[in-house]
């Protein structure tokens, strides 16, 4: 580290220490809700003219959220280059929409990427792909710090600053920070008044001039995008009032004895899909003065020639961000959020029940919701889930699909209504271009 990501890594360990992850006081907390001031409702924005959204995109910057490896499902690169859609990855569409935005309004938006020590190998490989596409794309690197002992609280003395075990991404908060502190807001992206930031896994989290109009004439500096709960949702972050301030509320953050409530649909009815725009003078400005983000205490287990260390990880959350901002909301559809944490979301992506253009993917206009998809552990892992679907099943029809136990799904396979599929001592094998419509099919068909 040099002596400024010292310093803030020190300050961060002396934060934590003087609260020791300290939960909120419920009774202080009060739901967002669409009545509120500080909420307003997409419905209600109005569209830019042709002239507004073009001064208004040349003083855009598309950042995202990069840092992450798709570990989850089993991948060793950066989840961005998992192949989404026609062989295409996350990266390649996020390009491929600005591509598009640049020529039809004759505009010059950058992709900018925050990578982590993990990612960024991978990605600087990549990028020379994207010389021909028009868009210029920079990236930087978010901090790096060490993990903490969980018995001593110090930095791990298991492990040498050699070791990558060593060592960790503060979470995707630091980005506000990261992003200044790299030089290119007073760089290379000189005359940029606004950012827009997403996780590079969310497709949904697209540029959209009708948010940048309304974001551009308010008078907040912070902009959240928040969506309607489901019961998938239950635990995602939701904005709060408290204190007569709008903070972001995170699961960590919940006393115990109030989980049931935080995760309540009728009590708290929105969740941060992570879609932030913010106005990069008033960033700049924030962190100079210095940015006090809650913190995330995250514990894990390290291994170690010695056996398995407790440590802990402080991290934060771009998200709490809202609090140190003149802070607003806005609900947004749920086309907005369309992330891909688990194998369910992967294949659901692939399938038919998305149209895509310029690397924009939509639900197809006859649907008004995703079906509900559970995969069992066998097919967890993306090879996994490579192997045991040899083609992505029509599912327009379909209302909720399971599978279980050792399953292979053939070529042009239809699954209509309400499916689910068992293996049994034998792999259940469903040959090409069956169609499987509200059945239960258990270890043979």
């Amino acid at each position: 580290m040099n002596e400024q990501q010292r310093k803030d890594f020190e300050y961060l360990v002396s934060r934590y220490q003087s609260t020791k992850g300290t939960k909120i006081d419920w009774n202080r907390v009060i739901p967002l809700s669409n009545e509120d001031d500080e909420l307003c409702m997409y419905s209600e924005l109005t569209e830019p003219s042709l002239e507004e959204t073009k001064t208004l995109l040349d003083q855009l910057v598309v950042l995202k959220l990069n840092g992450g490896l798709g570990t989850s499902m089993g991948c060793t690169a950066p989840k961005s280059t998992i192949e989404v859609r026609d062989d295409r990855s996350f990266l390649d569409l996020i390009v491929q929409q600005l591509q598009s935005l640049n020529k039809r309004y004759s505009v010059d938006i950058p992709l900018v990427l925050m990578n982590s020590f993990s990612t960024k190998p991978f990605v600087d490989a990549d990028l020379p792909k994207y010389a021909s596409t028009g868009v210029t794309i920079h990236t930087f690197l978010q901090n790096q710090f060490p993990r903490l002992s969980a018995a001593t609280e110090r930095p791990m003395t298991e492990l040498t600053e050699d070791d990558k075990e060593y060592w960790y991404p503060p979470g995707h908060g630091d980005v506000l920070t990261s992003f200044i502190r790299s030089g290119l807001p007073e760089g290379a992206l000189k005359g940029k008044k606004y950012v827009f930031i997403s996780n590079a896994d969310n497709l949904g989290g697209t540029v959209d001039p009708i948010l940048l109009k309304h974001f551009s004439a308010i008078d907040a500096e912070f902009l959240s995008e928040q969506t309607d709960k489901t019961l998938a949702d239950v635990k995602g972050g939701t904005l709060i009032k408290y204190d007569g301030k709008v903070k972001l509320l995170e699961t960590a953050q919940v006393p115990a004895e109030h989980m049931d409530d935080f995760c309540s649909i009728n009590m708290f009815k929105i969740f941060n899909t992570n879609n932030i725009w913010i106005k990069i003078p008033a960033l700049a400005r924030a962190v100079e003065s210095g940015l006090d983000l809650d913190i995330i205490v995250n514990r894990k287990t390290v291994p170690t020639p010695s056996g398995d260390v407790p440590v802990i990880q402080l991290e934060t959350a771009v998200g709490a961000g809202i609090s140190c901002f003149k802070g607003a909301g806005v609900n947004v559809p749920r086309s907005r959020f369309l992330p891909v944490k688990t194998t369910n979301d992967l294949l659901l992506l692939q399938s038919d029940i998305f149209d895509e253009e310029d690397g924009l993917v939509r639900l197809i206009p006859t649907l008004s919701a995703q079906p509900s998809v559970k995969l069992g552990p066998e097919f967890k892992l993306v090879r996994q889930f490579d192997s045991r679907f040899r083609g992505i099943p029509s599912i327009k029809q379909l209302k909720s699909l399971e599978i279980e136990g050792d399953v292979v799904v053939g070529k042009d396979v239809t699954l209509v209504g309400d499916v689910v599929l068992k293996g049994g001592e034998k792999p259940l094998v469903i040959p090409d271009g069956a169609t499987i419509s509200d059945r239960v099919v258990d270890g043979e068909l």
